[in-house]
């Protein structure tokens, strides 16, 4: 299968944003992606906590939404939004939430983040999602194309004990798209893909936001495809649009046998 990973910076605007994520889709489509991918705050990426609450979209009504299944519906082709911000249907914070939709243009699977980003990280600006988003609280697989796929949005990639789930449950592929932030991706970014590629022995998929945006922070880039050995595949580098690869799920099978390690995991008091 032909995967995409796509790469852009998301702007203050749901519209603006929209029209960027359409045509990177429609050049997917081109390239012969069956799966395109998209990265975390997909739909737009807020100036402030007050554009936040203003601007999350309601899902019956979502611009961004129904771009996206539209998309699908014409290319005949899997989409993941990353995630998109969403207003929250039993809460008055917002939810971050990850879409998977068929080809058919219907939505297959949501998401929402577990784990909240609350950090200072060192590049001026203080980090507390717990603020505005209501934290999900249940890890999902679901099938694309008929291939186990867990979800996961960008800080769940620290915390292992999700992608031990999903390697428990068998699933061939884990999605990580992000809004990674430049310090912390320096740092972290390729080596984190990596290892819950290689601890998991699935096929790691990171769509990734990139540039400066509107709040001034600076995301890092570097949109993924890792294999289930760990070996990065496709890297769209700082500045590109996409990260493409044809993957082989018979890999997956080859690196289980070979290691396993979530399996035997131990957990001590």
């Amino acid at each position: 299968m032909k995967i995409a990973a796509l790469q852009y910076s998301s702007r203050d605007d749901i519209a603006v944003t929209t029209d960027r994520a359409a045509t990177l889709i429609d050049a997917a489509a081109g390239e012969g992606a069956a799966f395109i991918t998209l990265p975390e705050c997909a739909n737009f990426l807020s100036a402030s906590r007050d554009s936040l609450m203003a601007k999350a979209e309601h899902e019956e009504s979502a611009l961004f939404l129904a771009m996206a299944r539209d998309k699908a519906r014409h290319h005949g082709c899997w989409l993941s939004l990353g995630s998109c911000l969403m207003r929250h249907e039993t809460s008055a914070k917002v939810a971050n939430r990850h879409y998977i939709i068929a080809p058919n243009g219907d939505i297959t699977a949501r998401y929402d983040k577990i784990h909240m980003f609350d950090a200072n990280v060192g590049d001026g600006k203080q980090y507390r999602e717990s603020d505005h988003f209501e934290a999900g609280t249940t890890p999902v697989v679901t099938e694309i194309n008929g291939h186990k796929t867990g979800l996961s949005i960008c800080y769940d990639l620290r915390f292992a004990g999700l992608f031990h789930h999903y390697a428990k449950a068998e699933a061939e592929m884990i999605l990580t798209p992000a809004a990674f932030t430049k310090v912390t991706g320096e740092a972290h970014w390729h080596v984190l893909q990596r290892s819950r590629a290689i601890e998991t022995g699935a096929f790691v998929i990171a769509a990734a936001q990139t540039g400066t945006h509107d709040d001034g922070r600076q995301t890092y880039g570097h949109a993924l495809i890792c294999d289930p050995w760990g070996r990065v595949l496709a890297d769209a580098g700082p500045t590109g649009e996409m990260a493409l690869a044809t993957i082989d799920f018979a890999e997956v099978a080859r690196a289980r046998q070979a290691l396993s390690a979530w399996s035997s995991q131990r957990f001590f008091d």
